[in-house]
């Protein structure tokens, strides 16, 4: 069995300003991690893929 490397994108409300930023991993299965992209070696939050879809549709404008 081989591990999968979390693979990070930057979200797409962060801009280009540098400032306050997360960065999502949702390729691993039944998993979703966020982490602060300004410390990329500190912890990651875990979700579960329902959680994580039911934050975004709340936090999503409207």
């Amino acid at each position: 069995m081989t591990a999968v490397e979390p693979r990070w994108r930057t979200s797409t409300r962060s801009g280009d300003t540098g400032g306050n930023c997360v960065e999502v991993a949702d390729n691993l299965a039944g998993v979703v991690l966020v982490r602060d992209s300004k410390d990329r070696s500190g912890p990651a939050l875990t979700f579960g893929p329902e959680s994580w879809r039911m934050f975004i549709a709340a936090a999503r404008p409207r």
